[in-house]
Order: C-alpha cells, then structure tokens, then sequence
C-alpha cells in the first residue's frame, strides 16, 4: 500500500485502466519477490521498473522518512553522514577535508544534494527535491510514537537479530576523489560504517523500542531470517506458556538448564573452617556438532580457577578453589560437574 502511494503521488498522473494492471501486477509482483531482485528495465517495462527510477520514487514516500536517523534520540554511537570534500583556504590553496554531519544537520545536506533532482515521465522533468514537508510530518509521527504506551494488562516483548554487519554511518568520496558538487551525491556510491545488528536494523536502534518491555532477547540472524529460526520459536513458546512449558529453559541462551545434584558440606578441622560444594547439571541445547563426533570422542572442557584473600588485619584468611568440567554428550546434552572448597583459617 506504501510502494502504490508513494508510486501514485510522485508521478501525479491519473493512470488508464492499462496502466492500472501493469501497476497492480507489479505490485504484486514486488511483494512476491521480497525485494530480493535488483529491479531492471526489460520486458516492455509491464512488470518491472529501474532501480533509479525507484530511487527517484521513494523521495516521495513518507515511510523513508520515517526511517532516517532520529535527531533527538540519545545514540550511543551517534549515526553520521560524512563526506570527503574540497575546500580552499583564504590564500586560494585547495585541502581535502573529511566533513561530518549530524542526523539534524544532515538535513541541509540532503536539500541541496536534491535541489535540482527531477523524474522525467512522458518527455516532461517533473522537480522531485527532498520533501521538507514530508520530513514534518514523518517528525510529527515519530513524536507520537514515542510517547504511545501500551495498557497496564498488554506484555510487550522485544526480540532483535544480532550478529550481523549492519550500516549505521555513510561516507561519500574519498580522500583521492573528494566531492565537489553536492548535488552529484546521488550518483555517488556510498561507503557504510557498520555495526551490530540483524542486516537491517542496529541493534541499538532495535532496543529503543521506548516500552515497557517484559524481556528484550537479542538472536543471532537476518532481518526476516529470525522468524524462521528455531530459537526464536522456542522463546514464543516459553513466553506463551504453548504446550509444555519448561521452567528450567533460559530464553537469553537458549538452554534448558537442569540440577541434577547439590551437595554443600561444612566442617572444622584443626582451627581450619572447611566448606565443600559439589553441583551437577544438564545441559540441553541446539546440538551444534552436527552429530560428526560421537559422545565417546568428544573432550571435555576442564576449567579451574583459585582465589585467596587476606583479612586488613591478617586475622582472617580465606582460600578457595574451584573446578568445572564439561562433559559433551549427543544431541546438545553437556553434563556440568562442579566442585569447590573454600578454606577459612582464623589466627
């Protein structure tokens, strides 16, 4: 519905009835794709149109407006558009410089980069510069977002892909082939500084959701990707109580955690206070070995830390040692094994 509006409304035109098919099919055609298609002329452009062109179109829809970095938002790594550009000194000299832009003063960028930016339908170059009056409203809608709140008996839950290089920054030019015409930006092709997030969205950003939330999980996976994966289908069910819940499962690293023993023993033997602790667990999770080694031929995981600590009077002295071993088993099971003692020697 936004892609026909935004179609609409940038051509100002009233299609005929064949225009109409054509664009319905290619609407539909669109949404089939998921975007996965560089579009291109061809095929007497019934179905398809150039990626330019839609450039040029989606100067006119109020979505991407939307989309473009927040201005009053707190950023932990602020988003910026940098630009290598050319300037000359009060004595004539020409310096490359590497310019920085704010989201708020990008804003005078992106109006003189599109001043003279035109589509041309039909033989006629009809002016499409940046929407000033698009961005007002895009504000004004992102200002109401912020301020919604859900009702006190509505859990919102948050989950966000992670893991993935996704653009936060852009840099236009170079330090060889800086900018010298800001208006040329648009034919430009840009170099993004990344950071964490789902390909799409920054996870930062994906955490800003501004709510209440119950739990906000974060998922190693794509944009779309995520709502495929199985982890995420077995937080759903654990946030919905679907089928048979399993109190033991963490939805933060998805395992089942189980205690299977805990023994604790506490004795005193020659002025020393002994304390003794032996833990086991299982552990189930997603089986990552692809089953390629079995139980047997698997090594397990042996940790060991020791820690001591003296009283500021050296009245008390305190030792304690632990060790876990981690035991790989088939089908994702581990089996931990913890042992600790502490020592306490009073003078």
């Amino acid at each position: 519905m936004c892609l026909t509006g935004a179609f609409m409304k940038s051509l100002r035109l009233r299609p005929s009835q064949a225009t109409n098919l054509r664009l319905s099919a290619w609407i539909y055609y669109i949404y089939r794709s998921e975007w996965y298609m560089s579009f291109v002329e061809g095929w007497e452009q019934n179905f398809f149109i150039s990626k330019w062109n839609m450039h040029q179109l989606l100067i006119e829809c109020p979505s991407i407006y939307e989309l473009m970095a927040c201005p009053d938002f707190c950023w932990e790594h602020n988003p910026l558009l940098e630009i290598w550009r050319q300037r000359c000194d009060n004595d004539g000299n020409s310096n490359v410089v590497l310019e920085s832009y704010s989201p708020e003063e990008s804003i005078s960028i992106f109006t003189e980069a599109l001043a003279s930016n035109t589509v041309n339908y039909d033989g006629e170059d009809i002016p499409l510069p940046f929407n000033l009056e698009i961005l007002k409203w895009a504000n004004e809608t992102r200002k109401v977002l912020c301020c919604a709140k859900l009702p006190p008996q509505v859990k919102f839950y948050n989950i966000y892909g992670t893991d993935l290089e996704t653009p936060h920054s852009v840099c236009y030019g170079s330090a060889e082939a800086p900018v010298t015409d800001l208006q040329q930006l648009q034919f430009l092709k840009a170099k993004y500084i990344c950071v964490d997030g789902d390909g799409t969205v920054p996870v930062e950003s994906a955490q800003a959701d501004g709510l209440d939330a119950e739990a906000r999980v974060g998922v190693p996976g794509e944009h779309r990707g995520i709502l495929c994966d199985r982890h995420v289908f077995r937080i759903l069910q654990h946030w919905l109580n679907a089928g048979d819940p399993d109190p033991y499962y963490n939805p933060l690293n998805d395992y089942v955690v189980l205690p299977t023993l805990f023994e604790i023993e506490r004795h005193q033997e020659k002025g020393f206070q002994i304390t003794s602790l032996k833990e086991e667990w299982e552990i189930i999770g997603e089986d990552q070995d692809n089953q390629k080694e079995t139980a047997a031929n698997k090594k397990p995981l042996v940790s060991s830390i020791c820690l001591s600590n003296a009283g500021v009077d050296q009245s008390v002295r305190e030792e304690a040692r632990a060790m876990v071993i981690v035991h790989p088993q088939s089908e994702g099971r581990q089996h931990v094994l913890l042992n600790a003692v502490r020592v306490t020697a009073n003078a």
